[in-house]
C-alpha cells in the first residue's frame, strides 16, 4: 500500500472521521482552517488517484468518501514498519520495547497471559 504524505494523512483522518464529506467540510476540520480550498481540493484529488477516496458528483459539487479504511491503512503501515525496523520478528520488537522501558507492568502481565494462551493452543 502506498504511504501517504503528512498532509494527505491529515486529510484522510478527517475523511475517515466524517465518512462522506465535501472539501469545505474538510477545511472546517483542519488544524489550519485558513488553508485554501484549491489546496485541499488538490490533495483530495491526489488521494483519489492513489485509490484512497472516491467521489459522487452532485452537479459541480463532489462528495468524497473513503475507499480504504483507517484500519487497512494502519495495518499496512504497521506491517511495513515491523518489517523494516524489526525484520518481521516479534522477538526483536518485544526486546526493543523492554530495552526502551516502553511497557507498563499491566501491559507486561497482559502480554504474558496472551503468550501463555498461545502456548496452550
Amino acid at each position: 500500500m502506498i504511504q501517504l504524505t503528512k498532509t494527505e494523512e491529515e486529510i484522510m483522518h478527517i475523511i475517515w472521521k466524517l465518512g462522506k464529506c465535501l472539501v469545505s467540510d474538510i477545511i472546517q476540520d483542519l488544524a489550519e482552517p485558513d488553508t485554501p480550498h484549491s489546496t485541499v481540493s488538490s490533495v483530495v484529488r491526489i488521494l483519489e488517484k492513489k485509490g484512497f477516496v472516491n467521489h459522487k458528483a452532485y452537479g459541480r459539487t463532489y462528495e468524497y468518501y473513503p475507499v480504504i479504511s483507517k484500519e487497512q491503512y494502519a495495518q499496512a503501515g504497521f506491517k511495513n514498519w515491523f518489517s523494516n525496523f524489526f525484520n518481521s520478528s516479534a522477538t526483536e520488537l518485544a526486546s526493543f520495547l523492554v530495552k526502551e522501558k516502553a511497557l507498563k507492568p499491566k501491559e507486561i502481565d497482559a502480554l504474558m497471559q496472551q503468550l501463555e494462551q498461545l502456548k496452550k493452543k
